[in-house]
C-alpha cells in the first residue's frame, strides 16, 4: 500500500491530490475527487473513499448521507506520483444526479459490465420471481451445471457453423458464467487480472 508521503503535492494547492475513482469490475471511470493526507489516511483505514471537499472545507466520505459508499479495492499512484487511481466497488449511484457515473451515465459502460452490476444487485436483494435469484438460491453446483450445459450448446452451434444460434448460446454462457463468478465472490476484474498476467 502506498503512503501519502510518497505523493507529489507540489503541483496542487492546499496539499491536495486528485483521485480518479474507477469501478473495479467494469473499469468505468465514476468520478474525480481530491484527497489531503487526512482524507487519504481515513480512506485507507476504513476502506471507503473519503475526500477533502474544497467547497465544504472539510473531510467528506462519499455516501455519508446516501449510503452509496465507495468500497476501496486498490489504490495506485501515477508515474509522477501526483494523481491517484482508486478502484472501488460502488454501493449505489455515484453522481448526485442518480447516475452511476459523473461522466455521462451508463452509455459509457459496456453492456457486460452493466449486466454484471445487475447480477450483483440481484444477489444483494434476491427479488422474488427473478431467474437470477433462483440460481443463487440453488447454489454453486446448480449454477456450475448451467454453465456446463450452455458451454456444450455453444460448442455444438460452433461446430455446426450456425452463427446466429452460436451468438444466442454464447450469450447464455456468458450470463451464467457471470452468475457463477458473483456466487463465488469473483468478477470480470478477476478474469482480466489473470489474463493480464498471462499476457505479460
Amino acid at each position: 500500500m502506498i503512503k501519502f508521503s510518497e505523493l507529489n503535492t507540489a503541483k496542487s494547492c492546499e496539499g491536495l491530490v486528485p483521485a480518479i475513482i474507477q469501478d473495479d469490475d467494469t473499469r468505468q471511470v465514476l468520478m474525480l475527487g481530491y484527497l489531503n493526507e487526512e482524507a487519504f489516511d481515513k480512506t485507507v483505514a476504513e476502506g471507503r473513499v473519503t475526500f477533502f471537499s474544497r467547497t465544504k472545507g472539510r473531510l467528506w466520505t462519499k455516501g455519508e448521507t446516501s449510503g452509496n459508499y465507495l468500497h476501496v479495492k486498490s489504490i495506485a499512484k501515477d508515474c509522477d506520483a501526483d494523481t491517484l487511481l482508486i478502484r472501488v466497488v460502488p454501493a449505489g449511484p455515484v453522481c448526485h444526479t442518480g447516475s452511476k457515473t459523473c461522466f455521462g451515465g451508463r452509455e459509457n459502460e459496456g453492456f457486460i459490465g452493466l449486466l454484471q452490476s445487475v447480477i450483483r444487485q440481484r444477489h444483494r436483494d434476491m427479488p422474488e420471481g427473478s431467474y437470477t435469484t433462483k440460481l443463487f438460491t440453488k447454489g454453486a453446483a446448480k449454477i456450475a451445471q448451467k454453465v456446463g450445459e450452455e458451454a456444450v450448446e455453444t460448442v455444438i452451434e460452433a461446430v455446426a457453423n450456425n452463427n446466429p444460434d452460436l451468438v444466442y448460446e454464447a450469450s447464455d454462457l456468458i450470463y451464467h458464467l457471470l452468475v457463477l463468478l458473483e456466487n463465488q465472490g469473483l468478477s470480470i476484474a478477476d478474469l482480466e487480472e489473470e489474463l493480464a498476467k498471462r499476457h505479460k
